[in-house]
């Protein structure tokens, strides 16, 4: 497996937030979000080859961490995902995926679906990436009965990444469309954002939509506590 960097920190973002985790970040995605914070492992992947037994030796050099969040790129598509879940539940590892949630889980162990469906702000300019990329993202970004299958099958939270209060309509849209119950604080906006400024221009509209709607916000705290780094 791909892997592009292994890391103990903070989990920053959703209901955890605060836990100490290690990351095991896989290198490697099927899309091009334009705003992308991690072009290492998804439009540019780099990274080592790890084995399974490899991976799992990291993860466990961290002596008191007891939650593991698997991230990408899109860690879906990283081969053997199954096999490096199953190896961390048999280490009674907490598991979060961190998935854009346009691959079926397919029975894969995960104790907390962290689901990121990319709306239209997400898609690469043109200029800004070849125009096969942007061909192959549009159609790909959003997968309703992929949603409804983790859903339906795992603790989920649904977290959404907005950088205009007036994109809300495409989120309400999607909700209608994927209708499995999800508790409301279990829907989170989250300001776009790579610096503490660009986050604090949006959150108090992120703030106000989330009052209307009974959704809860989602600060970005690894951005506040160490800017855009890697390895945080």
């Amino acid at each position: 497996m791909r892997i592009s960097e292994i890391f103990y920190s903070i989990q920053g973002e959703g209901e955890l937030t605060g836990v100490p985790s290690v990351f095991v970040r896989t290198s490697g995605c099927n899309l091009r979000c334009r705003w992308c914070d991690t072009k290492y492992a998804s439009w540019n992947p780099e990274g080592e080859n790890m084995e399974i037994g490899e991976i799992v030796g990291r993860v466990l050099e961290s002596e008191f961490a007891r939650h593991v969040v698997i991230t990408g790129g899109e860690p879906m598509v990283a081969k053997g995902i199954h096999d490096l879940c199953q190896a961390l539940k048999d280490e009674d590892f907490h598991i979060t995926i961190e998935t854009a949630a346009t691959v079926a889980p397919d029975g894969l162990a995960c104790d907390l679906a962290s689901l990121s469906p990319k709306l239209r702000n997400s898609t690469p300019l043109p200029g800004e990436i070849e125009d096969s990329w942007i061909e192959k993202h549009e159609p790909v970004r959003l997968q309703p009965d992929v949603i409804r299958d983790w859903i339906d099958n795992y603790h989920a939270q649904l977290k959404f990444v907005v950088a205009d209060p007036d994109g809300f309509s495409e989120i309400a849209e999607l909700l209608d469309e994927v209708a499995v119950p999800i508790r409301r604080h279990q829907i989170l906006l989250m300001p776009e954002g790579t610096t503490s400024d660009a986050l604090e221009s949006r959150r108090m509209d992120i703030i106000d939509l989330c009052k209307e709607h009974g959704f809860r916000y989602c600060p970005r705290l690894h951005i506040d506590l160490f800017g855009n780094k890697r390895g945080t």
